[in-house]
C-alpha cells in the first residue's frame, strides 16, 4: 500500500477533528461523562460483558444447530492486506526460513545432501500488528481519561511486556447466539456507499421489516458490504468506511442488551465520527466505559449470500498475554 493510498482513511478523521478545542456546553457535558466504567462482575474483572455467556446458555444453542453446514467469518492473512499502516503500525508481513532447495544447498540440519533430498523442508514466519485481519479488541486497546475498563490505570498495570489487566490472553472462546443485520442487502445495494452512516432509526426499521429477534446476551454482527474490496482495492477499503451511528450502538448495548458486537469493516462504528472531542467515540464508549469486546473485519459475504440471519457464533482469539488485542477465528453454525 503506498504512502498517499494509506493514509486517506487517517486524512479523513482529521477532517472529523478542526474543532477539538472549542468544544460547545453540549459537548462538555457529554464528554463529562466519559470515564471508564466499574465492572458489575467485581474489581477483579477483566472480560467485561463476555461474564454474560454460561454453559447452559452453550448447552441451548447446541441442541437448536439444525444444519452441519459451518460458515467460516475470516478473512485471509496475505502481503499487501489492508492495515492500519497509516498511525504507524507494520504492516502484515511474511517470510520464507527455509526452502526445500535452501536446505539441501545450505544443509542447517547437518544431515547432508541425501537426507535434506529425500526430506523436504519448508518454514516461514509472520510479522504483523495485533489488529490486522479478523480480530478482537481486547479491553486495554482504548480507555479515557487515564483508565481503561474497570478503573486499570497504565501507570500501574502496563509494563514492558504488556498489560496485566486487560489483555488479549484473558479472552475465552466466544460463543453466543448471533443475529446478522445486513444493510446493503436491505438496501438492495451491494456496499454502502463511503461514510455512510447507519442510524439509530435504520437500524429499527430493518430490525422491524425482517422481524430480527435480539435477545439479552447476542452477538450482533453488522454487514456493510465493505469486504467486495478487501481482496481487489486496498484503497476503496481503507478509505470507504460506512458504519455505525453511536445512537445505534448504544441502542443495541443499553436497550437490546447485546453482549458484544462485529462488523466486516474497520471499527464496527462509522469513520470520521464527526466527534470533534473524541475521534473514535464508539471505541472508547465500548471498550472502556460499558466492557463491551468487539470483532473488526469479518467475513459475511457467504452469510448474505445464503439469507441467514441467525447462528451460533464461535469465535477462537489468540491467547497473546498482555496484548490490546488478537487474531481471531469465527465461525457460523445456522440456527
Amino acid at each position: 500500500m503506498n504512502t498517499r493510498n494509506g493514509y486517506s482513511w487517517y486524512k479523513l478523521l482529521l477532517l472529523a477533528m478542526p474543532l477539538a478545542g472549542t468544544i460547545t456546553a453540549t459537548g462538555q457535558s457529554t464528554h463529562a461523562t466519559e470515564q471508564a466504567g466499574v465492572s458489575p462482575w467485581g474489581k477483579s474483572d477483566e472480560i467485561g460483558t463476555l461474564n454474560m455467556m454460561s454453559d447452559s446458555n452453550n448447552l441451548s444453542l447446541f441442541s437448536n444447530i439444525r444444519t452441519g453446514k459451518v460458515y467460516d467469518l475470516g478473512v485471509e492473512y496475505f502481503t499487501g492486506m489492508p492495515g492500519f499502516t497509516a498511525l504507524g503500525d507494520p504492516p502484515y508481513q511474511y517470510w520464507l526460513t527455509h526452502t526445500p532447495r535452501g536446505t539441501v544447498v545450505g544443509n542447517v540440519t547437518k544431515l547432508g545432501d541425501d537426507m535434506n533430498k529425500k526430506v523436504s523442508y519448508t518454514g516461514d514466519a509472520i510479522s504483523m500488528y495485533t489488529h490486522t485481519g479478523t480480530h478482537i479488541d481486547a479491553l486495554s486497546h482504548f480507555g479515557l481519561n487515564g483508565k481503561i475498563w474497570n478503573g486499570y490505570t497504565a501507570d500501574e498495570h502496563l509494563g514492558d511486556r504488556g498489560w496485566d489487566k486487560g489483555g488479549a490472553e484473558n479472552i475465552p472462546p466466544i460463543i453466543g447466539r448471533a443475529v446478522l443485520i445486513d444493510i446493503p442487502a436491505w438496501k438492495g445495494v451491494e456496499v454502502l456507499p463511503g461514510n455512510y452512516v447507519i442510524t439509530l432509526a435504520e437500524l429499527q426499521q430493518l430490525v422491524q421489516a425482517q422481524h430480527l429477534d435480539i435477545h439479552k446476551g447476542d452477538i450482533v454482527l453488522i454487514r456493510t458490504g465493505l469486504m467486495k474490496y478487501f481482496y481487489s482495492d486496498t484503497e476503496r477499503f481503507m478509505s470507504n468506511t460506512p458504519g455505525m451511528s453511536m445512537e445505534a450502538i448504544k441502542w443495541l448495548i443499553e436497550e437490546k442488551g447485546v453482549m458484544t458486537l462485529g462488523a466486516d469493516n474497520l471499527s464496527v462504528e462509522v469513520m470520521p465520527s464527526g466527534n470533534n472531542h473524541n475521534w473514535l467515540p464508539g471505541h472508547t464508549y465500548l471498550l472502556a466505559q460499558k466492557g463491551v469486546m468487539f470483532i473488526e473485519l469479518l467475513y459475511l459475504e457467504e452469510l448474505s449470500a445464503a439469507k441467514i440471519n441467525t447462528f451460533v457464533f464461535i469465535g477462537l482469539p489468540l491467547k497473546l498475554r498482555g496484548a490490546s488485542g488478537a487474531p481471531v477465528r469465527p465461525l457460523a453454525i445456522p440456527l
